[in-house]
């Protein structure tokens, strides 16, 4: 944590073992305080519009948007947990415990793994419609897309508490003084998670979806040109639509995430709790804002459910049989 002479100290009962607050500009830190509580607000607001909207009406039932649902969920979390806490962070000062910091980074973890897994297992669905779209209703069904993101969520919570174990049982061994959460991982370890939660599955959606963009812009200009040939299958229009519209998702994931891991190697694994690499750690969370606002550019049925939402309709008696699509 910065230490600057002349800052009040977090716990001024505490001299000897309490850190110090970095001084800070009064004006720029309310202005700060707005534009962050903001962010978060609005991404707790839009995301749970869409887990509402997936979950309450039939006709968005699909494989597709139960990732979305699961892609949500997440984004809803960051923006109800992750993003209060730092936001609290701007003072300087840790003041919800050890025990609060332990579990603060474990779900931060949790979540980031939980949203790559996410975006790789979307770029798979949409690698099968777009490239096998005979074999996608019977490859890709909502069972075993629950299955899939069940393992997903599952998998995050294993990897990152194996992980984090030891610094779990000794939240506060990284700390220099009283008022901190920071926590440190070693080479090897921090090497291998960039490789388990950031490498390997943005290499496998890159290369997924080079695929599928090479196979949709040929499929579009076989349908503009009226070149259907018998045999030859190709994607419907709405699902161009929707790898286009994911693609975009997936792209401004990439454009939001990689300033933080490519921080994260060059401040040798070390994840700290105070100003250092906020920038980037909170282009990462605006990321979970910014999903729900592409759905709200992209999707029409997004914009009815809102409407259906914020109305009430939803309810009245058979609203989940509301046709939105």
């Amino acid at each position: 944590m910065e230490t600057l002479e002349g800052g009040e100290f977090c716990f001024p009962q505490l001299l000897n073992i309490s850190c110090r607050k970095p001084v800070q500009h009064h004006a720029e830190t309310v202005f700060i305080y707005i534009l962050l509580s903001s962010i978060s607000l609005l991404t707790v607001t839009l995301n749970l519009l869409v887990v509402i909207s997936i979950s309450h009406f039939r006709q968005l039932h699909t494989s597709t948007n139960l990732l979305l649902l699961s892609l949500a969920v997440s984004d809803f979390l960051v923006g109800f947990v992750l993003m209060p806490i730092q936001i609290l962070l701007i003072g300087g000062c840790w003041v919800l415990g050890s025990f609060v910091c332990g579990l603060f980074y474990y779900a931060s973890f949790i979540l980031t793994s939980a949203s790559v897994g996410n975006m790789v297992l979307i770029s798979v669905d949409r690698y099968v419609a777009i490239c096998d779209p005979l074999q996608y209703p019977t490859k890709v069904t909502p069972r075993r897309v629950r299955v899939c993101v069940c393992l997903c969520w599952a998998f995050s919570v294993f990897y990152n508490g194996l992980m984090l174990n030891d610094f779990l049982k000794h939240p506060d061994r990284y700390n220099s003084c009283y008022g901190e959460c920071i926590v440190e991982i070693d080479h090897i370890t921090g090497a291998a998670d960039v490789i388990l939660t950031f490498i390997g599955p943005i290499t496998v959606i890159v290369v997924l979806y080079m695929r599928v963009f090479v196979v949709a812009v040929s499929q579009a200009r076989t349908m503009r040109s009226h070149i259907q040939r018998s045999g030859t299958v190709i994607a419907k229009k709405s699902e161009l639509k929707a790898a286009r519209t994911l693609g975009v998702v997936v792209l401004a994931f990439l454009l939001c995430s990689c300033p933080y891991y490519c921080f994260t190697v060059a401040a040798d694994y070390n994840l700290p709790g105070s100003s250092t690499g906020a920038a980037e750690l909170w282009l990462l969370y605006f990321n979970s804002c910014l999903n729900p606002v592409i759905y709200a550019l992209c999707y029409p049925w997004f914009r009815r459910s809102i409407k259906h939402i914020l109305t009430l309709q939803i309810l009245q008696p058979g609203s989940r049989e509301a046709n939105i699509l």
